[in-house]
């Protein structure tokens, strides 16, 4: 004899979450791999900025652009790290913007870490996260999608 038993509900609502991602279609998982990776990776790396215990941020940033500005590269850190932890918020709240403000900031990080010799091969690796970020938008029109900045046509 086979037993129909239903799950209780407590039980059902705590399978929710993984029993989606396990359910969901492989792009629909690689935006939520993406989506959560772009959040988590700029907070972190963003609030390190004002505590340097991953790594002496100032290092990546490049003489030659920093010399001619009013402030010490540490002093920066502290504007570059409240950026990333908001950028890393947008990409929370709202991927498909989150995912373009991401990626143009990567673009900066690239070009900085072009003018510093010997950190080449860390400027390829953020040229592959910029091309991930990319997906993350393009993902986001299918899996959230709302208007890129919350304004819709005929209203």
């Amino acid at each position: 004899m086979t037993s129909t038993r239903t799950p209780s509900v407590a039980s059902t609502a705590e399978q929710g979450l993984a029993a989606r991602i396990r359910d969901a279609d492989p792009a629909e998982q690689a935006f939520m791999i993406l989506r959560t990776a772009f959040t988590v990776a700029p907070i972190l790396f963003g609030l390190d900025k004002f505590f340097h215990l991953m790594v002496n941020w100032d290092q990546y940033l490049a003489p030659v652009l920093s010399d001619s500005l009013p402030f010490t590269p540490h002093q920066l850190m502290y504007a570059v790290g409240v950026i990333e932890t908001i950028a890393g918020v947008v990409v929370a709240i709202h991927p498909r913007l989150g995912g373009p403000v991401v990626a143009a900031w990567l673009v900066g990080i690239i070009v900085n870490l072009l003018f510093i010799p010997g950190f080449y091969d860390v400027a390829l690796r953020d040229f592959g996260l910029f091309l991930a970020a990319l997906a993350l938008a393009r993902l986001a029109t299918k899996y959230n999608p709302r208007p890129l900045l919350w304004v819709t046509r005929g209203q």
